[in-house]
């Protein structure tokens, strides 16, 4: 049997600026592919610099999909998303084609591979909590979610009001545990192959400072002043991208530009401690060196 028949879904995983999105071109070249994005901020149409988005000459005649589907003003919602995805994936298995998953956010991965539910919404029950969020912090509703799913509490950083809010949502909507819903690494959906992406901790942040240093360079200050106009602040996730948030907060003050790069390199430094933290309990996962010289030649070797 081939490879392609053994492995139908291939998902490239890992922390930010390991070489992904590279790395999923040449697999998808290799293996007759097409490219799933998985990162939550590069559904938006225009936030291209921040996101480090491959441009069109970079993609090599790949097809990438769930690109650019989203305005500034949208909320991004990880259900909507595992709809589109999974229609995506479905498609191009049938067409023969691989997919290949690349992205480093978690639960976008997660909820395409794994049966993950997605309770509904309730508006008048969102809309309160997210006032009592604005009066009384997420701290404060954070206390409450570790009374109410210490599973959950521990697993939602008391600094992160949206998550909290939503925890708290559905615990009151259900009655059941928001860590009912939570993931949990078992059989995927999909004949699948994890591959993910990692370097040493001194040369992760070093390529994240470059990084930084290159988006600034390229144009994310004039990226963000565009974005703005089209309705940026609006937007709850597009507005708290890494990055974006740094820049809207300059613009509000100084306009410093070296105090948002200095900021969005020390935040980028903490979220790529989560991603590895979240990637790294999956034992589904095959790991690889991103400096390897073989890289490609180990990927296809797995």
């Amino acid at each position: 049997m081939s490879t392609v028949a053994r492995t139908p879904v291939v998902a490239l995983v890992g922390p930010t600026a390991t070489g992904k999105s590279g790395l999923g071109v040449a697999l998808a070249q290799a293996l007759g592919g097409e490219v799933v994005n998985a990162d939550a901020m590069a559904l938006y149409r225009g936030m291209d610099v921040g996101t480090a988005k491959l441009a069109p000459a970079e993609r090599a005649g790949v097809p990438h999909h769930l690109l650019d589907v989203l305005d500034v003003t949208e909320t991004a919602s990880v259900a909507a998303y595992q709809r589109d995805a999974r229609a995506t994936i479905e498609r191009l298995l049938g067409e023969g084609r691989v997919p290949i998953l690349v992205g480093g956010s978690g639960l976008y991965v997660r909820a395409v591979l794994d049966e993950l539910e997605f309770p509904g919404t309730d508006p008048d029950i969102r809309g309160r909590l997210e006032q009592e969020l604005a009066a009384s912090g997420a701290e404060r509703l954070h206390e409450r979610l570790t009374r109410l799913d210490p599973t959950a509490a521990a697993a939602v950083l008391p600094s992160n009001g949206r998550r909290i809010v939503r925890a708290l949502e559905v615990i009151e909507l259900t009655g059941r545990p928001f860590s009912a819903t939570m993931p949990r690494p078992g059989p995927t959906r999909y004949d699948t192959l994890q591959i993910g992406l990692d370097l040493d901790t001194g040369e992760l942040d070093r390529r994240v400072e470059l990084r930084v240093t290159r988006m600034f360079a390229d144009g994310l200050a004039d990226e963000v002043r565009r974005l703005e106009k089209e309705g940026l602040r609006v937007g709850r996730t597009a507005s708290r991208a890494l990055g974006y948030q740094q820049v809207l907060d300059q613009l509000d003050a100084d306009e410093d530009m070296a105090v948002a790069a200095a900021a969005t390199a020390q935040a980028t430094r903490r979220f790529v401690r989560r991603q590895r933290s979240w990637f790294r309990r999956d034992q589904r996962i095959h790991w690889l060196d991103a400096t390897r010289d073989d890289l490609l030649a180990a990927a296809l070797a797995l």
